[in-house]
């Protein structure tokens, strides 16, 4: 059985709901264990038994949220060289245009060796039922992809 982490941080409820839409449509794939977790609740011993990843952050500043900040700088080093090319995936909860919090977390994972596999689900002011649905779109595909080895 495959294992898709999805980590994300919240300050209010956008991120949690694109968070649990992606699982939502990873959960609908059999053969995959979901396992949907906070970011100071996720550490690098949940990233190593992970067979894929989808982050979820706000924007903050401009900027990736300072909790998810600490989820990759808690696991960088830990699993550094360990994860590499393993798929990983992004949401994003924007008040702005999205592209900074884009940027950052694509810096790091990409540090870790990780393959991007989807485009990051950005939501713009607002979590629209479109955007929800884009997200059980992407868990649904992220899930199948683990299942059937395609990555």
């Amino acid at each position: 059985m495959k294992t898709l982490l999805i980590v994300y941080h919240t300050g209010g409820v956008k991120t949690a709901q694109m968070a649990e839409a992606v699982a939502r449509g990873a959960r609908a794939e059999a053969g995959v264990n979901v396992v949907l977790k906070r970011c100071a609740e996720a550490g690098p011993e949940d990233l190593l038994g992970a067979d894929g990843l989808i982050l979820g952050t706000p924007e903050n500043f401009g900027y990736l949220s300072g909790m998810m900040k600490d989820f990759l700088e808690r696991v960088f080093y830990v699993c550094e060289g360990k994860v590499n090319g393993r798929p990983w995936a992004l949401v994003v909860s924007a008040g702005q245009d999205g592209s900074g919090a884009v940027n950052s977390v694509e810096r790091i994972v990409t540090g870790l060796r990780m393959e991007k596999r989807a485009e990051p689900i950005v939501a713009l002011k607002d979590v629209t039922p479109e955007v929800l649905a884009s997200c059980e779109e992407l868990g649904a595909a992220f899930a199948a992809g683990l299942a059937m080895g395609v990555f």
